[in-house]
């Protein structure tokens, strides 16, 4: 019977790593093909020669007739993703927290409403939104890209199921110790939140960093180009370059993983949360 499980436990453990690696080999071939000469990108599975030809080509502006802003679209990704992600997180832990804590009429039916909403896709609002950003004078600015997605209903809906699970007589100590809403909010709830936390900012900042759409409808400057939108650019002018596509895609990943990485241990925590 030992000898059963054994086998047993190694066949899983080799279906597991087959489909890892089927998984994972994508992005291994777009990182060789990144590094590869441009005389080998996509002519072989495994590239033998390696430069670093397509990252100097891009992070030097492309070509020079049409040269394009990579590293300010690198910073301006980065600076909209940062800022809509703490913004979310921000409006997600105090309409969370008052819809858990805090009892007053209709509550019932705001929780009913925001989960009715969540099943409607956010491109049904695209149009109204813009011309809202458009006649408010936000068109082409940071703002135009971080207010509107200033609220995340999947944040609101996590937080309120975690902050419904911390027992009330934590809340209700601190209120006879003199302290406010924002002070428990703040100071009490989100620390005991952290791995939870640690999950919603890491699909916040993801979604929001791969966001394309909204961003290519807002923006019409080149120096408030995002990384998303200037990759997608590139389909067209500057489609007889693979090497440097891969190039952009790498550093588009990048970040992600830098910060999976950072806090993999609190996500797995907050994910056995989640899958409870």
């Amino acid at each position: 019977m030992g000898g059963a499980k054994k086998k047993g436990l190694l066949f899983r453990y080799l279906i597991a790593i087959v489909l890892l690696l089927v998984m994972i080999f994508p992005y291994i071939y777009m990182v060789l093909n990144s590094f590869a000469d441009w005389d080998q990108v996509d002519k072989k599975l495994f590239p033998t020669h390696f430069t670093l030809k397509s990252y100097q080509w891009l992070l030097g502006g492309g070509e020079a007739v049409i040269p394009r802003p990579w590293v300010s679209a690198f910073a301006n990704s980065f600076l909209v993703s940062a800022g809509s992600t703490l913004l979310m997180m921000v409006t997600g832990v105090m309409v969370a927290y008052a819809l858990a804590k805090i009892p007053f009429k209709g509550r019932d039916t705001v929780n009913n409403v925001i989960l009715f909403q969540m099943f409607f896709p956010a491109i049904i609002l695209l149009i109204p939104t813009f011309l809202v950003i458009q006649r408010i004078g936000m068109y082409d600015t940071y703002w135009g890209m971080i207010l509107p997605k200033a609220l995340s209903l999947w944040a609101v809906f996590m937080y309120t199921n975690f902050f419904k699970a911390i027992p009330d007589t934590f809340i209700e100590a601190a209120k006879l110790d003199g302290a406010s809403e924002l002070q428990i909010m703040f100071k009490i709830v989100l620390p005991m939140s952290k791995s939870i936390t640690t999950v919603i900012f890491l699909f916040l900042f993801m979604e929001r960093w791969t966001e394309l759409l909204w961003d290519m409808l807002v923006v019409k400057s080149d120096n408030m180009l995002t990384l998303n939108v200037l990759l997608s650019q590139m389909f067209g002018p500057y489609g007889g370059y693979p090497g440097p596509m891969y190039a952009a895609s790498v550093l588009l990943t990048l970040p992600i993983i830098i910060i999976f990485l950072l806090f993999a241990k609190k996500f797995q925590e907050g994910m056995q949360f989640t899958l409870k």
